[in-house]
């Protein structure tokens, strides 16, 4: 009898993320977010590259700065940024498509681009999946504020250079480049981030290293659209969220902590809004939830 328990602790073990919320809720309900992601992901780039192949001039120009129907600016703000640390002042134009993309992504949450926008996202994540997989473990220890530490080396550089050095190794508008019109050894970069990723430390260059991740968590503070841990009560700790989130630790006070005083709300500026915690839960603890909504719900939980 105990050799069959330890059996079925095994199975449960070994078992993959989401197999009893695609059970219980049905398999849309279990990759739904991963899906409209990928998706999304993939309608981006299809944009930007609908115009040199196609001639349907869409989206033009990169992630870096683009017009969306020849007509409104879109800009990277940290692009921006680095623009003026060099002492050179942007066009009205770059400051309004900045101001626009800033806005936006208050709206839906910094870290938004990371996993839904991000083509290198569909790299690392293809290390994730597939180092689960193997089950490879870190070799590597990394602390995740070192890529606010390199964030404020990318803004500082070219304040002493002159020059936007990010910008000539950000694998971000690199990759699009390339499929554009090939980029020779750009591929060997996104190779070595993969590798990292894999063999190295896991979620290790968007999760510990991204300067551009780092940028977009610090907007992701005033996010107005949130993952809140509202049905935390029915919760039976089978650690499916962690298994999948990008960035776990940010899962511990809203789910385990209600006796420490902590809301229902994942107020980390960590979280990507990926939506992969609401999709592998069966007991349906997360929840999108917008900015009013969260503080009803944490109003409520200091009543209880």
């Amino acid at each position: 009898m105990r050799g069959q328990t330890r059996s079925q602790s095994m199975t449960k073990k070994r078992r993959q993320p989401g197999v009893e919320a695609r059970e219980q809720l049905g398999w849309w309900h279990a990759h739904r977010f991963l899906l409209l992601r990928r998706a999304t992901q993939l309608l981006v780039l299809a944009l930007f590259l609908a115009g040199p192949v196609a001639g349907l001039w869409l989206l033009k120009g990169n992630l870096s700065s683009s017009e969306l129907l020849g007509t409104v600016p879109l800009t990277d703000p940290l692009l921006l940024l680095q623009s003026v640390s060099a002492g050179h002042w942007p066009l009205s134009t770059l400051w309004w498509g900045a101001l626009i993309v800033l806005v936006s992504y208050w709206l839906v949450g910094g870290r938004v681009f990371c996993s839904w926008i991000c083509p290198v996202n569909l790299i690392t994540d293809a290390a994730a999946w597939l180092r689960a997989r193997l089950g490879l473990r870190d070799v590597s220890t990394l602390v995740r504020s070192t890529r606010y530490w390199l964030l404020a080396m990318v803004l500082a550089l070219p304040a002493v250079t002159g020059v936007l050095v990010w910008e000539w190794v950000n694998p971000v508008p690199l990759l699009l480049r390339g499929l554009l019109f090939g980029m020779g050894a750009g591929w060997a970069l996104l190779l070595a981030l993969f590798v990292f990723d894999l063999l190295v430390a896991a979620r290790g260059w968007c999760g510990h290293l991204c300067p551009v991740g780092a940028f977009w968590a610090l907007v992701n503070r005033l996010g107005f659209i949130k993952v809140t841990a509202s049905g935390r009560a029915r919760c039976n700790q089978c650690m499916d969220c962690y298994a999948v989130c990008p960035e776990p630790q940010i899962l511990k006070g809203p789910l385990l902590g209600a006796r420490r005083g902590h809301g229902p709300l994942i107020s980390a500026q960590e979280c990507l809004n990926c939506g992969r915690c609401i999709d592998v839960c069966a007991q349906q603890v997360f929840t999108l939830s917008v900015g009013f909504a969260v503080k009803a719900d944490n109003i409520s939980e200091k009543q209880q």
